[in-house]
């Protein structure tokens, strides 16, 4: 860990603050090197860094890394970088070996290539966990947009119950089904149970994370929400962001 963000950090947060942690790596299976790439003139990750910092239920940001560049380019914004093992498989992994070093209540886990991410939607997720202390995982669900979202292995399906709990995720269609959004909000003890937990085996037939926490009884709360997630995972998405940030030049951070 780098001693000046963690000096820093231990010095910020108590064990009852909500900590958001954005995992980031440089290779990635379908667009290498994409958190680092340039819209409207920062680097995706600093666009990631600076709106969950304007969640306003989030008491801290850092950003968990194995790369030296994602480090140097989140302090030269003033932010936090942690440097993680480089053989970590998941995120949730990732996050953990931070969070094992750090007090907190609780760990919003943000993906790294959602540089349009709204604020609120973090706190959306967030809010239930602080008024409701027998959730132990809260994360996001919105409408499936049509037909062809509905079929799309790349959007991940929940089904809940009555009261909002998720009963199963999948990359198939499901009756009654919402698309899910990949961010997570933790109780830090859950998440360090989690990452020490083995794969389960409908995790790895769905190569989907979360079933490890349902697979162990660990309930998920779904909050239902209307933004649309626009993370960035091939060259037409790094090009549409790009159009859509271009106006927000100077304030990226500002929906």
């Amino acid at each position: 860990m780098r001693p000046n963000s963690v000096e820093r950090l231990r010095n910020t947060l108590t064990e009852s603050s909500v900590l958001a942690v954005i995992p980031a790596r440089f290779l990635s299976t379908r667009l290498p090197g994409k958190i680092l790439a340039d819209l409207a003139g920062q680097p995706m990750i600093a666009h990631v860094y600076r709106r969950a910092s304007a969640a306003a239920l989030v008491h801290a940001t850092l950003v968990a890394t194995d790369d030296e560049r994602i480090a140097r380019a989140i302090e030269a914004i003033g932010g936090a970088a942690v440097m993680t093992r480089p053989d970590h498989t998941s995120g949730t992994d990732r996050i953990a070996e931070v969070v094992a070093q750090l007090p907190c209540r609780l760990v919003v886990n943000v993906q790294g290539d959602e540089p349009l991410l709204d604020p609120d939607t973090i706190d959306a997720a967030v809010a239930p966990m602080l008024a409701d202390a027998t959730i132990e995982i809260s994360t996001l669900c919105r409408p499936l947009a049509d037909e062809a979202e509905r079929h799309a292995k790349s959007v991940v399906k929940v089904v809940t119950d009555l009261t909002g709990r998720a009963l199963h995720f999948s990359r198939s269609p499901m009756p009654g089904s919402a698309a899910h959004i990949g961010l997570y909000v933790y109780r830090r003890d859950i998440l360090l149970k989690l990452a020490a937990l083995p794969p389960a085996p409908l995790e790895i037939l769905e190569s989907l994370e979360q079933l490890r926490a349902l697979s162990n009884g660990i309930g998920i709360r779904v909050v239902p929400t209307t933004h649309l997630s626009a993370g960035v995972d091939t060259p037409a998405d790094l090009e549409r962001v790009r159009r859509l940030l271009a106006p927000h030049k100077g304030a990226p951070y500002v929906m």
